[in-house]
């Protein structure tokens, strides 16, 4: 490891940053060093712009990657090299808005039917009937299971926040029937190690057989099934301030764009056209 890279590391953990973006931003890093060959502490102004056009233009990354590149060489230059001016001129994009995929609840118990395996079968309920992300099904510990208080504990999930989400009877059922016949030990859903989680590619390839398995057009990730249990929410009447204490949402605008999937109050609403005064139309004519 180079004393740069630990030196970036080290200025990401004092500042409490997540496992996670710690790993993506230094990667981020890396590959921005690697396209030129050389240190970080060679570049400038020119070097990064002509990265991130790069990045556009010739890999055609996502957003996403975009987003994670510029912040990471942001965060390098501004705090760990000092050289805030390095990096002044970089803009944040502005990105396309796209809606979420959101499955019907006649998709979500087909999809979940198709899964035959307990444990595999228990997370994806579990992710669904408690809207988590990846992350947090697959660190839950069989601790956090209050049968109690019928809740279940999210632990430093996106953040750094814990929080709290109902526990579903009918999932508390499928987790009893689970843990009987697997005996989980720490972690609820353990990988090949069982001190260790189930990792988030296992989940997304457990995910992606079950759709093929029932037949869904749709693409159906963990977060698929997120987006569906606050769509399903809001359609079922509840608050939208409720669904964002649920999701983990720091802003409640996060959680308002269900708004534009939820289809029960557009199904609702009578369109103007219907109130016209007009004549009845006739059939066509061949």
């Amino acid at each position: 490891m180079t004393p740069l890279r630990r030196r970036m590391i080290e200025d990401m953990t004092l500042r409490n940053f997540a496992p996670r973006t710690i790993q993506v931003y230094v990667e981020r890093v890396a590959t921005f060093a690697q396209h030129f060959r050389t240190s970080p502490e060679r570049l400038g102004p020119e070097h990064i712009r002509g990265y991130l056009l790069h990045l556009i233009q010739e890999r055609h990354v996502s957003w996403s990657y975009y987003n994670q590149a510029r912040c990471a060489l942001q965060f390098l230059y501004r705090v760990t090299l000092g050289r805030d001016w390095v990096v002044g001129d970089v803009v944040c994009p502005k990105q396309p808005r796209k809606l979420p995929v959101v499955l019907s609840l006649r998709e979500v118990a087909r999809f979940l039917d198709a899964i035959t395996h307990l444990k595999h079968r228990a997370l994806l309920m579990t992710a669904y009937a408690a809207g988590l992300r990846v992350s947090e099904v697959t660190r839950l510990r069989v601790a956090d299971i209050d049968s109690q208080r019928m809740v279940l504990r999210i632990r430093q999930a996106k953040g750094q926040k814990d929080r709290f989400v109902g526990l579903s009877p009918r999932l508390l059922t499928i987790l009893r029937a689970y843990w009987k016949a697997a005996r989980p030990g720490d972690y609820l859903f353990p990988g090949a190690r069982p001190d260790r989680p189930l990792s988030t590619g296992s989940v997304h390839r457990i995910c992606r057989a079950a759709r093929r398995r029932c037949g869904l057009d749709k693409r159906v990730t963990v977060h698929t099934l997120r987006h569906s249990f606050a769509t399903h929410l809001l359609e079922d009447g509840t608050d939208l301030r409720t669904i964002q204490i649920l999701l983990g949402h720091r802003s409640l605008g996060t959680t308002a764009r269900y708004l534009h999937v939820a289809t029960a109050a557009l199904r609702s609403t009578r369109s103007p056209l219907d109130r016209l005064d007009l004549p009845p139309e006739e059939a066509p004519r061949p």
